[in-house]
């Protein structure tokens, strides 16, 4: 090998390894190692209760807490100091439970329900716990303007904080057939209560409009829609939480809060949006991009080619047109005539065997009533008309036609 070529190499590889070394300088320079943390989505018991975070606060509260989805008395015993929370709508109770919470609030407990949903029509109906406290409930038929109810919320104040919007959505409710006056009550007699606490026995039973302000977001699979945040942990606002600790107050460390809940389980269109966008995406793209393909041109559209007609009407139309045309009009006429007789023989067999006047006079008295035809308009209709009198022909055609019609 020649020096020139060991020169060119040499070079080559100087060259390679300059430009290397001043890319790992611009690397360390222009990029530094941080850590980032990004939530992963809930799973387990955090993606179907709605009180997890509540939970999880009351416990570093070093409170007694259980969750459950049922109220399971049996498998459960309450005790005097408990707090029990139905998070659910009380409907779901039943009647043996309702007495049984009842009772064991007169022996000290505290009992947290909500009232039901206000898209449903309640009635007469009655409702577990609520209707044994002589809870009002207000329904839908008693206000003139659903959704000035929906949009009558209250404010939570917390110091150095905006007011937060509490109870928008939920049932309002009276209790002027309850037997005692709660201990604490928000509302008032124009707007109805949002929240009252009944004294029971040695207890206390706290009806809410709702116990929305207690749940968390159970979570999104979908990372573009956690990014969004499309919901949020009520719970963790500020007012909220104060509301929360205020609700359970009265047997607050005494005894084991239980939270009881309905587990959210998510639609199927739901959970197709989330978890199977992968599947459904590309498609929605290539339908889209068929119709594209099969869309007409743009502009203005083009008005729809005349169809053949094959109209049976409108062949006798043209036929009888045809045969009046070249002057058979008295045979178009004599046959509208014994269609007419046939009928009237049929119906009315004395009016039909007399002829001349006494058939005109039967006639007109047949059909006096609305729309009436005289006399002189019968007469006309049976008799021929002269030849190429077109207004005449159609008069008495058109006569006969009416007169078997109302036969």
């Amino acid at each position: 090998m020649s020096r020139a070529r060991l020169a060119i190499g040499a070079l080559l590889v100087v060259a390679v390894a300059v430009v290397a070394a001043v890319g790992v300088a611009v690397w360390r320079d222009g990029y530094t190692r941080v850590e980032e943390s990004v939530d992963a989505p809930r799973s387990g018991e955090a993606a179907s209760n709605p009180l997890y975070v509540l939970k999880l606060a009351l416990q570093r509260d070093r409170v007694q807490v259980q969750a459950r989805q049922r109220l399971a008395l049996g498998l459960h015993p309450l005790k005097p100091r408990d707090t029990v929370l139905i998070f659910r709508d009380p409907r779901t109770l039943s009647a043996d439970d309702a007495k049984a919470l009842l009772a064991w609030a007169e022996r000290g407990g505290h009992l947290i329900v909500r009232t039901p949903p206000l898209h449903e029509q309640l009635g007469e109906s009655p409702v577990p716990v609520l209707t044994e406290l002589g809870v009002t409930l207000l329904d839908r038929s008693d206000v003139a303007d659903e959704e000035e109810l929906r949009s009558g919320c209250v404010g939570v104040y917390e110091r150095g904080l905006e007011a937060q919007s509490q109870f928008c959505g939920g049932r309002r409710f009276y209790f002027y057939n309850s037997d005692i006056e709660p201990a604490h009550a928000w509302g008032d007699e124009d707007s109805a209560y949002v929240y009252a606490r009944f004294a029971h026995g040695q207890g206390h039973v706290d009806v809410a409009s709702d116990l929305d302000f207690l749940s968390n977001d159970t979570g999104s699979d979908n990372p573009l829609l956690r990014g969004l945040r499309f919901s949020d942990d009520r719970i963790a606002k500020p007012a909220n939480a104060a509301l929360a600790r205020q609700l359970l107050a009265p047997n607050y460390r005494a005894g084991t809060v239980h939270l009881i809940y309905a587990a959210e389980v998510p639609s199927l269109w739901k959970t197709l949006i989330e978890r199977s966008w992968m599947a459904w995406l590309p498609l929605l793209l290539w339908l889209l991009g068929w119709l594209w393909l099969r869309m007409q041109r743009f502009g203005p559209l083009r008005p729809a080619p005349a169809l053949e007609r094959r109209s049976l009407l409108e062949h006798i139309v043209a036929s009888g047109e045809h045969v009046y045309r070249y002057g058979y009009g008295p045979r178009l006429y004599e046959a509208a005539r014994r269609a007419f007789l046939a009928r009237l023989r049929r119906r009315d067999p004395y009016a039909a065997g007399l002829d001349g006047e006494p058939r005109v006079a039967l006639l007109a008295e047949r059909f006096k009533s609305a729309p009436a035809l005289s006399a002189d308009e019968i007469r006309d209709a049976l008799t021929p008309p002269l030849a190429r009198e077109h207004t005449a022909f159609r008069t008495r055609i058109a006569t006969l036609i009416r007169m078997r019609n109302r036969l």
